[in-house]
């Protein structure tokens, strides 16, 4: 059988050698989390992929997961209403962008409104 040809680094499968004897396999990086008024936040409305249900969805949160999960939290407390942290967006269930948007405001943030 032949030997497959490694064309790039994820061909390893996710594997990371070093030479360096103090590398750290266990650091986390922790983003440093901006402050409000450096945010620049969207804000916008999303159907796709779950089941005809519309979602607010706030992107552009620049920090850490502690962060984003404290702000996604509050969100959520301040309109009542469910929701998620996923892959960076904060997801909040139902049709709340103009309050989320003053809730933001209120807070620092700069949010801007992306589509209808």
């Amino acid at each position: 059988m032949a030997k497959k040809k490694l064309n790039d680094l994820s061909d390893l499968g996710g594997f990371v050698f070093s030479t360096n004897d103090d590398f750290d396999v266990n650091q986390n990086e922790e983003l440093e989390t901006l402050s409000p008024k450096d945010q620049r936040l969207e804000a916008l409305f999303s159907n796709k992929g779950r089941g005809g249900k519309t979602v607010t969805v706030i992107k552009g949160f620049e920090g850490s997961e502690a962060d984003l999960k404290a702000l996604g939290k509050k969100l959520k407390t301040k309109c009542g209403v469910g929701g998620s942290i996923k892959d960076g967006e904060i997801i909040i269930q139902g049709k709340y962008r103009d309050k989320i948007m003053d809730i933001l405001k209120t807070d620092g943030y700069n949010v801007k409104r992306v589509g209808g």
